[in-house]
């Protein structure tokens, strides 16, 4: 292994050559990586194909182990893998809570996938980001992250995707996100690709914790005009920098409205979908599935 001038100026790549390797391949990197980078440079790490990503679950034990050695770790990405590699929704995963309690430096956490992940409620008052992108996020996964005790999370992104994908969470999922109790800190949420989008959406127009949202991001999902006039007679918006709409079954008209209502931001309205008609049954689908 060649190391760069400053090994803590980078974020170090874990990932298997060849995805039909075994578990000893990726066990040989994360060892590699622990003899020969110095311990204290390592602040940002991205587990990308482990071997056979598609049929066993990411080895996140391996990780805490060798996370307990990195003290100054800031950033973990797991499951960094193109949908070439794995597709999202095959991507499979397990309790996460003991790579938080190991880390409790840790500032970003980025998880692509959902397929058998858990999440105990946990404090931690190091985390400023969460970000979990897929097809189909469990309602215990999301009742979990409102539960946590995040005081310095500014960031959250909740892929929620669709039940054909085991996307099951509710709107009463997401009540204590919505609350903010817990996330006094928070300026950006995201709540997307999200097959209820009118009833999420519905939800988060009278939600307490959007008034000191920066970002409101209601994109990738299934917002149609219900939705859409659920946001515009809903709490006032205008403190906003930024909503993010975009891949949604508005008419032109309703998102014409949005856009007007809220001169001052940044209102993206892009991607407008058409919905499908199969034998007289109509189709829409969230930007991110299978």
């Amino acid at each position: 292994m060649t190391l760069p001038e400053d090994p803590s100026a980078v974020a170090w790549r874990l990932e298997v050559e060849n995805s039909e390797a075994g578990p000893k391949e990726f066990t040989g990197l994360v060892r590699a990586m622990l003899d020969e980078v110095p311990h204290e440079s390592v602040r940002a790490v991205v587990v990308g194909e482990w071997g056979e990503a598609y049929d066993r679950t990411l080895p996140v034990d391996l990780l805490v182990d060798a996370a307990r050695r990195w003290p100054h770790l800031r950033a973990v990405f797991l499951a960094d893998l193109l949908s070439e590699q794995c597709e999202i929704s095959w991507l499979s995963h397990d309790d996460v809570t003991p790579l938080l309690a190991a880390c409790p430096a840790l500032e970003v956490l980025w998880i692509r996938g959902a397929d058998g992940l858990e999440l105990t409620p946990v404090r931690h008052t190091g985390l400023r980001e969460l970000r979990i992108e897929s097809g189909g996020l469990p309602g215990e996964v999301v009742r979990a992250v409102g539960a946590c005790d995040l005081p310095q999370l500014r960031r959250l992104d909740l892929w929620l995707g669709c039940e054909d994908y085991y996307g099951d969470s509710t709107v009463q999922d997401l009540a204590t996100i919505l609350a903010g109790s817990n996330l006094p800190a928070l300026r950006h949420l995201a709540l997307c690709n999200a097959e209820n989008a009118d009833a999420v959406t519905a939800a988060v127009a009278s939600a307490p914790v959007v008034g000191r949202l920066e970002v409101l991001d209601l994109s990738m999902g299934v917002l149609t005009d219900e939705g859409g006039a659920a946001l515009l007679a809903g709490q006032p918006l205008t403190h906003l920098r930024r909503l993010d709409l975009h891949h949604h079954y508005l008419s032109e008209e309703t998102a014409a409205a949005v856009v007007a209502a809220l001169p001052g931001v940044q209102v993206d309205v892009s991607d407008p979908q058409e919905p499908e008609d199969y034998d007289g049954t109509i189709y829409r689908y969230t930007a991110v599935g299978e």
